[in-house]
């Protein structure tokens, strides 16, 4: 089946059906040009991006990601001694793992003018080979990305770029939505797939196309599922796993595309309302489902997967904490305090963690879920992800530790949930244990206790980790209000 086919291609994240389905980040794609407005706008149709020479585009076409995430700014240029046709390439030196300029190297092609109009077209196709042959999952490619709203990104990180010349083509989801794009190409390179060794990389005959070569096209949202999910009211959740699985040349290609390619329906707008841009708002109590179709008239194609959502009503939030001096207390996460910079709040410690979930924004204020619980870290100091990293946490003259904490299922005898706090400049680390008797099924129980319940933690002028540990006796659980704090 092409679906079994597709799996060889794409990394996908599982989505469990019947669970709590809460977005830690949201990404909203989009664009500049307003459909509305601009129906009958006409804009350039020039297909070449780089020859050997950016086509109509500044001397600036070329726009890096972040360097604060760890983007390196250094490795990019023109080679005239390597190209697959003309005189020159773009030369792209991947940086090794421990280059104190940046670990990874992308960035965007950008048109930045009016933008083009791709309608014409069905496919990008351009040249690569690198210095020795890459994995997949070595770089990432697409189009449609501007770092302004990004509606209509499209990419592929399945390519096995190889150490000779080869043309390599991205399929466009839906040609017909590009009318006034801007963004022209992506890529973002590093070495996770080569050990840390950093690599050189050229591509040529960056273009967009019609071809023949592609075919049969497959359609997915929430990765070709049927899911459930329960939620609350006022709850927004983008609409995950959207691709589009292509035949090019005789092989299966799993094109990743932005929710905006699709066209939404749901089966009671009154429960759950979808925009154009792939987001489900949840309006009050009930169920509907979300199914999805890409394209128009003869060519629409119904999307494999559907998103059954199911309210159970407003969300009861946690008991607002008392009012502290701010001085008196270091937050990692509440809406009641300014809290502490954090790199992440799902550690997601592979190969042997389960747990999903992060950060959830309901109406005004945020909570954390987990599902799939075994354990969890949040991280505020980081030795392992550099780029990531924020500073540890001075707690030597803090006195106590705070969380509430909300379990969404029955509890058992046996259940517990076991804190850790570790401190990076030798301090060990420290735990204690919250037994079922002190936790309440399907609601709030505020956890208070001195630091010097940590036991076994003999230091705390550096702490980076707190880590949650229910080994498996609780799988579901919010978690709001995550503060230390001076008595």
């Amino acid at each position: 089946m092409r679906l079994t086919r597709l799996m060889k291609y794409i990394e996908l994240k599982t989505m469990k059906t019947k669970a709590i389905y809460f977005i830690v980040a949201l990404v909203v794609f989009g664009c500049t040009r307003d459909e509305e407005v601009l129906p009958n706008a006409t804009f350039p149709k020039t297909a070449e991006i780089f020859t050997d020479v950016p086509v109509s585009l500044t001397d600036e076409f070329f726009v890096s990601f972040d360097p604060a995430a760890g983007a390196n700014t250094n490795g990019f240029g023109v080679d005239e001694n390597e190209f697959f046709e003309g005189t020159a390439s773009i030369r792209i030196d991947v940086p090794s793992v421990d280059d104190p300029d940046g670990s990874f190297i992308g960035g965007i092609f950008l048109d930045r003018g009016d933008g083009r109009n791709l309608t014409d077209y069905n496919a990008l196709t351009f040249y690569a080979k690198a210095s020795f042959s890459l994995p997949a999952g070595s770089v990432d490619f697409g189009f449609g990305s501007d770092f302004e709203q990004d509606r209509y990104a499209a990419g592929i990180s399945t390519l096995l770029i190889t150490s000779g010349w080869k043309k390599y083509t991205i399929p466009i989801p839906d040609p017909s939505k590009l009318v006034q794009e801007k963004g022209m190409f992506l890529f973002s390179a590093g070495t996770g797939q080569t050990n840390g060794i950093g690599y050189t990389m050229w591509i040529d005959e960056i273009r967009f196309e019609n071809t023949s070569s592609v075919a049969q096209p497959l359609a997915q949202i929430a990765n070709g599922e049927d899911t459930e999910f329960t939620t609350f009211n006022g709850v927004t959740i983008p609409i995950a796993g959207a691709s589009v699985i292509y035949n090019v040349d005789g092989t299966d290609v799993g094109v990743t595309a932005a929710p905006a390619y699709f066209n939404f329906e749901t089966s009671d707008p009154s429960i759950a309302s979808v925009s154009d841009d792939g987001v489900i708002t949840i309006n009050q109590e009930g169920t509907a489902v979300i199914t999805a179709s890409l394209g128009e008239g003869s060519n629409e194609l119904s999307a494999e997967g559907s998103i059954t959502v199911t309210s159970i009503g407003d969300f009861i939030f946690a008991p607002e904490p008392p009012a502290r001096d701010p001085g008196d207390v270091i937050s990692l996460f509440s809406d009641a305090y300014t809290n502490v910079p954090v790199s992440r709040y799902n550690s997601f410690f592979a190969p042997f963690q389960t747990t999903l979930g992060g950060v959830v924004p309901i109406l005004d204020q945020e909570f954390i879920s987990y599902t799939e619980l075994n354990f969890v870290g949040i991280v505020f100091g980081d030795d392992i992800f550099p780029a990531e990293a924020v500073p540890e946490l001075d707690l030597t003259d803090f006195d106590r530790f705070h969380i509430d904490i909300n379990v969404r299922e029955e509890l058992q005898a046996g259940d517990r949930i076991l804190f850790e706090l570790t401190d990076y400049n030798g301090g060990g680390a420290g735990s204690f244990t919250v037994n079922a008797s002190d936790l309440v099924s399907n609601g709030w129980a505020s956890i208070d206790v001195p630091l010097s319940n940590f036991l076994g933690l003999t230091s705390r002028s550096e702490i980076g980790l707190l880590l949650f540990n229910s080994s498996e006796t609780i799988s579901e659980i919010y978690i709001d209000n995550i503060y230390f704090y001076k008595e």
